[in-house]
């Protein structure tokens, strides 16, 4: 095989010319067959093969440097920077990550792993280079859909003032996970079907070339003048009136042309984007005709392109959809919000039978914030459903648009806790602390899929600034005989004895109950409490605990600093409480990838694990 020749980086410059085209198919073939077996990202990088063949060859790694906005189609690139083996892992415990990482390799020039980032950080290695006085190529790889978002455009703002070379690829395939929206893709739209300008632009610069000794002078006039053809046949021309050199539209598959032009590119003084038309899941059908589903895969059967593990049971995002699109039918001012993810977020089914009321505002989170604080303001209902690792992008908006205010709009926080194989950039494990640290915010999290469906109702009705965070996969479907009535600040009694009180919250009562049940067979007297708000937290369950119980355990899926267990250690202490307390958390780290399960066991916070500090602690008493 071509591909066992590479074995570091820039090994693609070595091959002979008839060798790049088999390549790019070998490497499509070895893409599909892994990530079959291990799960991962499919369609992005499916289409990036030749653009990322076409950098590698270009560029000369780790000296230039390429940052990948978000990263999760860095796959080409890994292999091209010879960690083709390191696939068996991926994205596994202690394996190789699905992102960047510069501590697997010198070619990653900059960690990433949320979108709308690789211009800013492109933008400070250029002008470092320009301090430091080194000679390296900056190339900046940026989605069409990354590219909605307000920091992408702060940094293009910035760039326009370059006068040393900085490159921008705009890597446009029409999507970002669900499909792109808003006036920047129609502006986009003009661009991918400008064919007549195109023909017209190489028909007028061929004709002048013929031209003998003035033919040449007056194409590089015409390409020099920023209010040329381009300007009068492109609309807009966008990014040429912030100062920025706009090449292309350049076929994503064409390694050829696109060297040509990246070779072109590096030659400039000061920024350029050049513009590369892509298809998302190129080269495999089930991925070109479903490229959302193959955006982040599990294991697929090849042939068919369906899962292997088939899913029974419903997930919290798929309690949460029913919820919403149940209270639509209710409440005519209820409307829905989405950054890029109405189908990850559970919208789509809303989407589809009030689209009058539902709003996709692309990858803006911050906006997607503020747009609902207006809503809100208006009279409406919003709901924000979005991942929590996202939400963290918005935190400002939270704070002055709306709990500031009081509005009610309620935010569906999902991939809230550990998420697994996505690793420290995905983890929603901070909500709890930066939600709970806001006034005015009621912040919930529900202990199995009842709970969640009754929460949004009950957020809806209180008319002022809820979150209810809830984990990825399936949704927990025990305890159902318990559901006493929801009030805010209210923890629930679920098993009340005596000695040790497990006080835990949203994807951890499950877990609590297994502890529970762990230390009652080795005799031990045990109350369990599911905590339901971290913010108010039940104060009064608190002080009443200490009353017959020595230890308090709390249980929460979040960083310790600022955490539920932080809130509840702060009331031990202000009302002097006789109770000794242990805090069970994610504890202060950045929780690298890894199964759910694994990681949970390596951060201490299973059933077993718990179950041993706590009998420890307490025996200790």
């Amino acid at each position: 095989m071509i591909l066992d020749r590479i074995q570091k980086e820039n090994d693609i410059k070595l091959l002979p010319e008839e060798d790049i085209e088999p390549l790019k198919e070998e490497i499509r073939g070895f893409l599909i067959e892994n990530i079959a077996k291990t799960g991962g990202h499919l369609a992005s990088n499916l289409g990036v093969v030749e653009l990322t063949m076409a950098l590698h060859l270009t560029f000369t790694l780790p000296q230039d440097k390429i940052i990948w906005d978000v990263g999760h189609q860095s796959y080409t690139h890994k292999i091209l920077t010879g960690r083709k083996d390191g696939f068996q892992t991926l994205r596994q415990f202690g394996g190789m990550s699905g992102f960047p990482k510069a501590q697997e390799s010198p070619a990653d020039s900059f960690d990433t792993g949320h979108s709308s980032t690789s211009i800013s950080a492109g933008l400070g290695l250029a002008k470092a280079r320009e301090i430091t006085g080194e000679n390296y190529a900056v190339v900046s790889v940026i989605g069409d859909g990354a590219l909605t978002g307000g920091l992408a455009f702060e940094a293009l703002n910035n760039a326009s003032s370059m006068k040393t070379n900085f490159i921008i690829v705009l890597n446009d395939n029409h999507m970002s996970i669900s499909e792109n929206v808003g006036g920047l893709n129609r502006y986009l739209s003009n661009f991918r079907t400008a064919d007549a300008y195109m023909d017209l632009k190489d028909g007028i610069v061929q004709s002048l070339s013929r031209i003998p000794v003035y033919g040449e002078r007056m194409v590089k006039q015409i390409r020099n003048a920023k209010s040329g053809i381009k300007q009068l046949l492109v609309p807009g021309m966008y990014f040429e009136q912030m100062g920025i050199l706009y090449l292309g539209p350049v076929d994503g598959g064409n390694i050829r042309m696109m060297r040509r032009v990246f070779a072109e590119a590096r030659r400039v003084r000061g920024p350029v984007l050049v513009h590369v038309i892509t298809k998302k899941g190129s080269g495999y059908l089930p991925a070109e005709r479903h490229p959302a589903r193959f955006h982040g895969t599990d294991a697929f059967d090849v042939a068919t392109g369906q899962p292997l593990k088939k899913k029974t049971k419903p997930g919290y995002t798929d309690v949460f959809a029913s919820a919403i699109h149940r209270l639509g039918a209710k409440m005519p001012h209820l409307v829905a919000i989405t950054a890029a993810m109405s189908d990850g977020t559970g919208l789509a089914r809303f989407q589809k039978d009030y689209p009058e009321r539902f709003f996709d505002v692309g990858i803006a989170e911050g906006h997607a914030v503020t747009f609902a604080a207006g809503l809100a303001k208006a009279g409406l209902f919003p709901v924000v459903a979005v991942y929590s690792s996202f939400l963290q992008r918005a935190y400002d908006e939270l704070l002055h648009d709306v709990c500031l205010q009081k509005l009610p709009v309620v935010f569906a926080v999902d991939r809230a806790g550990l998420v697994g194989s996505d690793g420290a950039t995905h983890q929603g494990v901070f909500d709890l602390s930066f939600l709970s640290s806001i006034p005015n915010m009621t912040v919930m999290a529900p202990k199995n899929k009842w709970e969640l469906s009754r929460m949004l109702a009950f957020a809806l009705s209180l008319s002022a600034p809820v979150a209810i965070r809830y984990p990825r996969g399936e949704a927990y479907q025990g305890l159902k005989e318990f559901g006493a009535p929801l009030e805010r600040g209210r923890s629930e009694m679920l098993y009340e004895e005596s000695d040790i009180a497990l006080f835990a919250i949203g994807s951890m009562v499950e877990t609590a109950e297994q502890v529970r049940f762990k230390l009652k067979e080795q005799g031990y007297s045990v109350t369990l409490v599911n905590a339901r708000f971290a913010s108010p937290v039940d104060e009064a369950a608190i002080c009443r605990l200490s009353d017959k119980h020595a230890l308090l355990v709390t249980m929460e899926e979040n960083v310790a600093r600022g955490g539920m267990g932080e809130r509840v250690s702060a009331v031990i202490v202000r009302e002097r409480l006789p109770i000794a307390f242990l805090g069970v958390s994610v504890g202060d780290v950045f929780v690298e990838h890894g199964s759910v399960g694994r990681l949970r066991r390596e951060l201490g916070i299973d059933a077993v694990s718990v179950a041993a500090r706590v009998k420890e602690v307490y025996d200790a008493l």
